[in-house]
């Protein structure tokens, strides 16, 4: 126990079960702690996992001397307030992506990070994946030459959701885009880097909200084609062509467990299966930089939320995809 990092859950929601549950696969962390404006939702929580300690506020937690990293997981709008308000407290942080709404939050949120000389990621999970580290080296070593073409796409039908919610809700900067349209622009901009330029088209529901957004990255030499969307659901496979060779990720490729190679009409079915949901990867990797004293991670740094959140800003303004919090 006293050689394991101790994690608090602020925002004991649906994705803060699925992270506990891995969580609990690492040899390196322990569940200590988990803070909800309710508390009985909080010990309800902290029971099911075996946390110690419960709270009721948020406030509590940042104050817990018994928790070393705190993982944000509640809607959009307040992660950076949350994360900004843990990092005053000292306390190191993970917080779900995208970490804030726009580039000027997540600005935010790595100043405070350098002023209290804090760890802070965002949890882009699928960056840690076994299946994409190997494609990303295998890219990287020109195995398939220089990529000409990149397709991905995250959709699922969210329509008959409740307008309140998360998802179709503008006030929580609801949509597609910052929910689920981020992991294909991920894609693009962790195997191409930042395009030179973006098409983009948009569509609404009557709330307000973003629901299908249609993208085209241009590069020197490549275009990426991406989708996110609302309306409908999508096999969710992608595909990374270059030169001389091809990769096809196994659906569902940002939780993927493993991808097909193909290089002169030969092909190799690289299997990397994933422990438990695949969360523990990116947990592995916190712990690992905390106990190296590194204040962020090479794989996922600062730099890189910050450009993924300037390219999903140029979205926006090209779509008029808007958030009432923004003012």
């Amino acid at each position: 126990m006293e050689n394991k990092i101790r994690w608090g859950i602020l925002g004991p929601g649906r994705i803060a079960h699925s992270f506990a549950k891995d969580l609990r696969l690492t040899k390196s962390s322990k569940l200590v702690a988990v803070a909800s404006r309710n508390l009985d939702r909080a010990s309800e929580f902290a029971k099911e996992y075996d946390a110690a300690y419960a709270y009721g506020s948020y406030e509590e937690l940042f104050n817990a001397s018994e928790v070393d990293i705190i993982y944000i997981a509640t809607p959009h709008t307040y992660h950076a307030a949350l994360a900004i308000a843990a990092m005053e407290h000292g306390k190191h942080v993970l917080c779900e992506k995208p970490m804030g709404i726009n580039k000027a939050e997540v600005m935010k949120m790595v100043e405070a990070a350098h002023k209290n000389k804090v760890f802070l990621m965002e949890a882009l999970w699928t960056r840690f994946n076994p299946s994409i580290r190997k494609i990303k080296e295998m890219v990287d070593a020109k195995k398939i030459g220089d990529i000409s073409y990149l397709q991905a796409d995250f959709a699922f039908y969210a329509l008959d959701r409740e307008e309140e919610g998360r998802l179709l809700n503008p006030a929580l900067a609801g949509g597609s885009l910052l929910d689920i349209g981020i992991y294909p622009i991920f894609l693009a901009y962790l195997m191409l880097g930042k395009p030179h330029r973006i098409l983009a088209s948009s569509k609404f529901h009557h709330t307000g909200a973003e629901i299908q957004t249609s993208l085209i990255f241009e590069y020197d030499k490549a275009q990426a084609m991406l989708y996110s969307g609302l309306t409908s659901n999508s096999e969710m496979k992608a595909k990374i062509t270059g030169t001389d060779g091809s990769i096809y990720i196994h659906p569902r490729w940002h939780e993927t467990n493993g991808f097909t190679f193909e290089r002169k009409g030969e092909k190799d079915n690289i299997t990397e299966p994933t422990i438990g949901k695949g969360y523990s990867y990116e947990i592995e990797e916190v712990n690992t930089c905390l106990a190296s004293g590194k204040l962020e991670s090479n794989l996922w740094s600062h730099k890189n939320s910050l450009e993924l959140m300037e390219i999903m800003d140029h979205i926006r303004e090209q779509t008029g995809i808007a958030f009432p919090s923004e003012g």
